[in-house]
C-alpha cells in the first residue's frame, strides 16, 4: 500500500456544526443513504474468509425497534478457536511489518472515515440511538484515535534515551504482545472500539473483535472499511456472538495474550478473572486491560457560577441518555445554595427535548434496548422510596422505542441504592452537603473513581480538589464528560477499571512489552 505520513502535531477533530444548512442537509442524505442499508445480513471474518452460521441475531433500533439495523451470525467455540488461530498465525507476519507501514493503514483509515463521517454517524443514530451531535463526537473521537495512536506507533518504534553504560552499545526496544481480543461497549461503538483495536494493530499486535450484540453493525462498517485499505488477512478478525459461548473461549484460549474491553464493572471482573487462570499451553500472563464504568459526582460549591453549574450537571447527566460510563450521576450541592441550584436544574431538565435521535431537535434520545429500560425503571422505583422525585421518572410519549423522561431526585441519602450503583441511565441523585469537606467525602464514597467534576471560584478548594477527589479524571469548572483525545488522558481508579488512559501517551504501551540489548563493544 502508499504510505502515509503524518502531517503535523496531532489536532482533535473539529465537531460538525449543525446551526448550519450545509451541514445538516449532509447529515439528512447520510441518514438516508443509511436508511436504505438497514437489514443487511453480515458475516464474520476470519483470516480473510467471509463465513456464516445457521443461528443469526438481529440488531434492533432502540428508536424504534421494529426497525432491523443490521442480521448477523451467532459465533461458535469452535469459530471462537479458529480465530484465534488465524490471528496467531498472521502476527508471525504483521510483527515484523514496518511501524510506518502500520501507522499507514491508520492513517488511510482515518482519511476514509473523515470522508463518510456522516454515514458512520447515521448508522450509530439509527444502532444504538445517539442524537445528532452526539453520533458526531463519536465518529469524531474514533478519527482522533487513529490520528493518535498511528503517530504514537511511529515514537515508540523510535530510539529511547537510556543512561550509557561505558562499554556497551545499549538501546531500548519495544516489542508487540501477540494475539489481542478486543471487547468494545455498544455506548460509544465506533469510537472505542476503533481505539482499541487500532491501538493493538498499530503496535504490530493481531486481533479478533467481538463486537457488542446492540452494536455489531458499527463494528462490521469498520471491519468493511480495513479491508478496503488492504489490511492483511488474519491481523483483524471479526467474530459476533454472545459473551458465554464466544468471549469466554476467546479470552481463556492460551493463544491469546491479552485482552482489550470496555463495559460493566460485572463482565470486566469476570473476564479478569479467566484471563488470570493459565490454560495448558499457555506460556505467559495474560494482559487485561479495562474500563468498566464509574458513578461520577459533580461538586457544586457555595461559591460558583450556579447557572453554569447547572448547565455543566445537565449536560453530563443526560448526554446520550446517561449511557456514559463517564456520565454524572450525582450532583453533591453545598447547602447554602442547595435550593436556588436544585431550582436551576429542574429549569433545564424540565426544557431538554425527547425524541427520535434521528430528528434533529430531539436532545434526548431512547436507551439501549427493553432490558435496560426496565432495569432503569427499577432504580426509579428504588429512587422513589428513598428520596424526592424532583423531575420525571415515567416513560417518555414516544410512539415507538425506549425513551425515558430524564429524571432527577432531590434531598438522596449518599448511601441510597442510587447514589452508590451504576444505573447507565439519564437519572440524577441530588445529595445536599453541610460544606465542602463534606461534599468531598462524599464523592469519593463509592466503589468507583472514573471522572468528577468541581465547580467553585475558590482557588483553595480546587487544590483540595486536586489533591483528595480520587478518580482517574477530574474536571474543574466544566462538565465530567467529553474527554478528548490526547488532552484528556481517560481511564480510572478502584473498579473503574486498570486506568488504561486511552488516548494518552500511556496507552500504547499497554500493547507493548520492552526489551533492552546490551551489546559490548570491543575495542
Amino acid at each position: 500500500m502508499e504510505l502515509s505520513s503524518p502531517r503535523g502535531e496531532f489536532q482533535n477533530e473539529p465537531f460538525t456544526d449543525f446551526s448550519q444548512s450545509e451541514n445538516r442537509e449532509s447529515m439528512q442524505r447520510a441518514l438516508a443513504d443509511v436508511q436504505v442499508q438497514l437489514g443487511q445480513s453480515y458475516d464474520i471474518v476470519i483470516a480473510g474468509q467471509h463465513l456464516r452460521t445457521q443461528a443469526t441475531f438481529a440488531s434492533l433500533s432502540p428508536g424504534d425497534p421494529r426497525r432491523v439495523v443490521g442480521v448477523f451470525p451467532k459465533g461458535t467455540p469452535e469459530l471462537a478457536d479458529r480465530a484465534v488461530r488465524a490471528a496467531h498465525q498472521a502476527f508471525e507476519a504483521w510483527k515484523r511489518t514496518p511501524p510506518p507501514q502500520r501507522s499507514a493503514y491508520l492513517f488511510q483509515a482515518a482519511a476514509a472515515m473523515r470522508r463518510r463521517r456522516h454515514e458512520f454517524s447515521a448508522f450509530m443514530v439509527y444502532e444504538v440511538g445517539k442524537t445528532w451531535p452526539e453520533a458526531d463526537a463519536d465518529t469524531a473521537e474514533a478519527i482522533d484515535f487513529l490520528e493518535f495512536y498511528a503517530r504514537e506507533s511511529l515514537r515508540y518504534a523510535g530510539p529511547h534515551p537510556i543512561t550509557a553504560v561505558a562499554g556497551e552499545k545499549n538501546a531500548l526496544v519495544y516489542l508487540p504482545l501477540g494475539v489481542g481480543i478486543v471487547i468494545p461497549p455498544w455506548n460509544f461503538p465506533l469510537a472505542i472500539l476503533v481505539g482499541m483495536t487500532s491501538a493493538a494493530i498499530v503496535t504490530g499486535n493481531t486481533v479478533v473483535l467481538k463486537p457488542s450484540s446492540d452494536a455489531p453493525t458499527i463494528a462490521a462498517q469498520f471491519v468493511r472499511l480495513m479491508e478496503s485499505l488492504g489490511l492483511p488477512a488474519g491481523v483483524l478478525n471479526f467474530l459476533p456472538g454472545g459473551g458465554a459461548e464466544v468471549g469466554d473461549t476467546l479470552v481463556a484460549h492460551p493463544l491469546t495474550r491479552f485482552v482489550a474491553f470496555t463495559g460493566s464493572k460485572a463482565v470486566g471482573l469476570h473476564i479478569n478473572e479467566l484471563a488470570a487462570k493459565p490454560q495448558p499451553g499457555q506460556r505467559w500472563i495474560k494482559r487485561v486491560v479495562a474500563e468498566m464504568g464509574g458513578k461520577d459526582a459533580i461538586i457544586v460549591d457555595r461559591d460558583t457560577d450556579l447557572d453554569e453549574a447547572a448547565a455543566g450537571v445537565v449536560a453530563s447527566a443526560y448526554g446520550f441518555q446517561g449511557q456514559k460510563c463517564s456520565a454524572c450521576s450525582r450532583a453533591i450541592v453545598d447547602a447554602q445554595v442547595y435550593d436556588a441550584f436544585v431550582e436551576r436544574l429542574k429549569q433545564r431538565v424540565d426544557a431538554l427535548r425527547v425524541g427520535p435521535p434521528e430528528d434533529p431537535q430531539s436532545q434526548v434520545g431512547p436507551v439501549i434496548n427493553e432490558k435496560a429500560m426496565r432495569s432503569i425503571q427499577e432504580y426509579i422505583e428504588s429512587g422513589r422510596q428513598q428520596a424526592r422525585l424532583l423531575a420525571g421518572g415515567e416513560p417518555a410519549k414516544q410512539a415507538h422505542g425506549f425513551f425515558l423522561q430524564p429524571t432527577v431526585f432531590v434531598d438522596v441519602d449518599p448511601q441510597a441504592r442510587i447514589s452508590q450503583e451504576e444505573i447507565f441511565g439519564p437519572v440524577l441523585a441530588v445529595t445536599r452537603a453541610r460544606d465542602f469537606d463534606d461534599a468531598l467525602r462524599i464523592a469519593n464514597d463509592t466503589e468507583y473513581g472514573l471522572t468528577g467534576a468541581v465547580y467553585t471560584r475558590d482557588a483553595s478548594k480546587l487544590e483540595r480538589a486536586r489533591q483528595e477527589f480520587f478518580v482517574g479524571n477530574l474536571y474543574l469548572n466544566r462538565k465530567c464528560t467529553g474527554a478528548m483525545v490526547g488532552g484528556h488522558p481517560f481511564g480510572g481508579f478502584n473498579m473503574s477499571g486498570t486506568d488504561s488512559k486511552a488516548g494518552g501517551r500511556d496507552y500504547l504501551l499497554l500493547f507493548l512489552q520492552g526489551q533492552s540489548i546490551a551489546e559490548k563493544v570491543r575495542a
